[in-house]
């Protein structure tokens, strides 16, 4: 064998493995490429809380001294003792279409996996929700999203060859925006409003949002608890990730619905002008330029809006929550020129979400896949 497995473990070698995406996918116009340094930061085990409930390994394949392959190894505890099982995960795949390296590189986690005691590998996922996951099966001729995972076609076939099957799989919509609010839209809204006490809430200000920042997160940790290998965020998981997306929110395009009578957040809905191209300009680089591209996004009149966050507690779930984001977002994204919504990865047997899209003209492009393979 002529390939050869290193474990990465060094500063260096972390960097060789998140480098190795942006190459292997250089000039391909749908790959979106991960900023070097947040995702140098989310694989720190100083810098991210995840690593309190989780055990990993980061694995390098190389031939003839060139980096052709890479794949970690994840154990979150957390998730194991909420679904009773013993899985380790594998994540931040790629490499290149070579049976040889994919061998080498799935011998050596699943290996890894065993040793730590694990029954089952399923992937790819990250630490958390919060991290991509899913594996690209559908919509290879699309844009990807600064949330979700861009693969190669080749990619599901070596794992169906070495014996993964389907766990999950996850759909996505671009929904596009009407002329105005549907009128079952409206009149749902103002009915749930007054028969549970709830308002919209909008912030002209960063700091207005810091007081809902943890309650919408605790939202999220009730509406996300029954969804596929989901585990409540820890408080400094939560506070991580309020420090890293709070301060890029665009406030027009951020809706939370709270109940009135104790400001509790109800739900929430947090969209994001579609960053794709410019992080494809950014090039995986903050600096020098590539501050410059995403502020400019973010800031413009987008035709296209990322679903990135969306959340409603579980007491009022199928209560018409969600037609109050609506009837608040429609008539910013219509004000803004918005031709559709990209939205965030949708479990296919969670029939209730993809229901709210039925009252739009909705094109099903995308589908992501979770493999799992028993050890």
């Amino acid at each position: 064998m002529n390939v050869e497995i290193k474990e990465a473990k060094s500063k260096k070698d972390i960097k060789a493995f998140v480098k190795f995406g942006i190459d292997l996918y250089k000039n391909n116009p749908y790959y979106v490429p991960d900023l070097i340094e947040e995702l140098m930061m989310t694989l720190d085990s100083k810098r991210n809380p995840a690593f309190e409930i989780a055990d990993t390994v980061y694995y390098l394949a190389y031939r003839d001294g060139k980096v052709v392959g890479r794949i970690a190894g994840i154990i979150n505890h957390r998730s194991n003792e909420v679904w009773k099982q013993k899985h380790a995960r594998f994540g931040f795949v790629d490499f290149i279409d070579d049976a040889e390296v994919v061998d080498a590189l799935f011998f050596a986690v699943e290996s890894w996996a065993k040793q730590q005691g694990m029954e089952a590998i399923q992937g790819p996922m990250g630490f958390t929700d919060m991290d991509n996951e899913g594996m690209l099966i559908e919509g290879f001729d699309q844009v990807g999203t600064m949330a979700t995972i861009y693969n190669y076609p080749y990619y599901p076939k070596h794992l169906e060859r070495l014996g993964y099957v389907k766990d999950q799989d996850w759909h996505e919509f671009k929904i596009y925006v009407p002329d105005g609010i549907p009128e079952k839209h409206l009149r749902i809204g103002e009915i749930v409003k007054k028969k549970y006490g709830l308002k919209t809430m909008k912030f002209k200000s960063t700091k207005e949002v810091w007081p809902y920042a943890n309650k919408i997160f605790e939202t999220l940790n009730a509406a996300y608890a029954p969804l596929y290998g989901f585990a409540p965020l820890t408080q400094k998981q939560i506070d991580y990730y309020v420090k890293m997306y709070i301060p890029m929110i665009r406030l027009d395009l951020v809706t939370v619905i709270v109940r009135e009578a104790d400001d509790v957040v109800v739900g929430f809905g947090i969209t994001l002008p579609n960053l794709s191209r410019a992080m494809q300009k950014a090039k995986g680089h903050m600096f020098p330029f590539g501050w410059i591209y995403l502020l400019h996004a973010l800031k413009s009149k987008p035709k296209v809006v990322d679903f990135y966050l969306t959340g409603v507690l579980p007491e009022y779930q199928n209560k018409g929550v969600n037609a109050l984001l609506f009837n608040d977002l429609i008539p910013v994204y219509i004000n803004l020129g918005v031709e559709y919504v990209e939205t965030n990865p949708e479990l296919e047997t969670n029939k209730a979400v993809q229901a709210q899209w039925d009252y739009f003209r909705r094109e099903h492009h995308k589908t992501r896949r979770a493999f799992i393979k028993k050890l």
